[in-house]
């Protein structure tokens, strides 16, 4: 009776285990990450502030998830924090994004995550501008912008509105 108990068991962990076309081909892309992109998204890691690709970035766009390409956030709502990193007051309309608490460092803070691909992007502070009073710290290494000129051509035409709103 044990041994067939434990054989169902072992059967079953066998069974969850197997790789699901999804997950392969999330792994496919996280390989084509760069260590940096990967320190950040898969292990909660943050990129140095005021030495990232996106924190002066003024142009008009889309940054979407470094890894699989979902709408994340829009220049209209990007905004200078002082912090060092891209910061913005809201997410993109339809965003895949959660939210968790995160009491690393010893600090209470909120962690920001990309729903579609699990991974970490930064973490949402009280103190910022506009209506809710929030400022998403975003890490550049989590993000990919693409340029208002280039959104229809990349599938992203129904965000140009959101870029195109008035700050």
């Amino acid at each position: 009776m044990r041994a067939a108990l434990l054989l169902s068991v072992l059967l079953c962990l066998s069974s969850c285990a197997r790789e699901t076309p999804e997950a392969k081909n999330m792994d496919e892309k996280t390989k084509k990450l760069t260590p940096l992109q990967y320190e950040v998204t898969k292990n909660c890691g943050t990129e140095p502030p005021f030495r990232n690709e996106y924190w002066e970035n003024h142009r008009a766009g889309i940054y979407v998830d470094i890894v699989d390409g979902r709408p994340l956030f829009v220049s209209s709502d990007k905004f200078d924090s002082g912090s060092g990193w891209p910061s913005f007051t809201r997410p993109a309309a339809g965003a895949a994004i959660e939210e968790k608490p995160d009491g690393a460092l010893g600090m209470s803070r909120t962690e920001v995550r990309s729903r579609s691909s699990d991974s970490h992007l930064g973490h949402v502070f009280p103190d910022g501008p506009g209506p809710k009073g929030l400022r998403y710290c975003i890490n550049s290494a989590a993000l990919r912008f693409v340029p208002l000129e280039e959104m229809e051509k990349e599938g992203y035409a129904e965000y140009i509105p959101q870029v195109k709103r008035e700050k």
